[in-house]
């Protein structure tokens, strides 16, 4: 039986993650169109190339290959009249409301998406992979990348990780341990 691979990148750097901002449809910050095409040779045989609709995925994706797929399961998170806003702000006008949405996966004070909401989104099209025994990659955002994690190492998670020779993870305490997945560009440009 042949395998589903998948491929999870996310987008290269906007100006609002730059300035911990929730994202609007802003643009990579990145010359994007010199480098198009530049990582489509990273992998031996071409994949099935997918993004979300938002530009910043599509211009990435595009780095990836021309023959992109757009789909809508792979959006960001819709974080509501929060888009734009940056983290700092929240802390300042909405701290108790901010404080819940980051405690309370069901919660969506920000009136769009919850992150439960995106989970159960995610593993819908997670599902839908299943019986694709193909290599898919996939160009998103940080909340669906992290969904997607969420569904994969739900439960017994220790035997759901697999741990290549010469891999790396890295994690940062501040006070709360966080897992950080590294970027393939040492330059951070993606």
């Amino acid at each position: 039986m042949q395998a589903t691979r998948l491929t999870l990148i996310c987008h290269a750097r906007t100006v609002a993650q730059k300035l911990a901002r929730f994202p609007t449809n802003e643009p990579v910050e990145m010359d994007w169109q010199s480098a198009k095409g530049s990582r489509s040779r990273q992998f031996k045989r071409a994949p099935r190339l997918l993004c979300g609709p938002e530009l910043r995925t599509r211009q990435t994706a595009e780095l990836f290959g021309d023959n992109v797929e757009i789909v809508t399961a792979l959006g960001d998170c819709d974080f509501g009249r929060w888009q734009g806003t940056s983290i700092d702000d929240l802390q300042t006008s909405e701290p108790e409301t901010l404080q819940t949405w980051l405690s309370d996966p069901t919660s969506a004070p920000h009136g769009g998406e919850s992150v439960a909401q995106l989970g159960e989104r995610v593993a819908a099209w997670l599902k839908t992979l299943e019986a694709t025994p193909e290599h898919v990659v996939a160009i998103t955002h940080p909340f669906v990348i992290r969904a997607a994690l969420m569904q994969v190492l739900q439960g017994a998670a220790f035997n759901q990780i697999d741990v290549e020779p010469l891999s790396a993870i890295e994690l940062r305490f501040n006070g709360r341990w966080r897992f950080r997945l590294t970027g393939m560009d040492p330059e951070g440009a993606l």
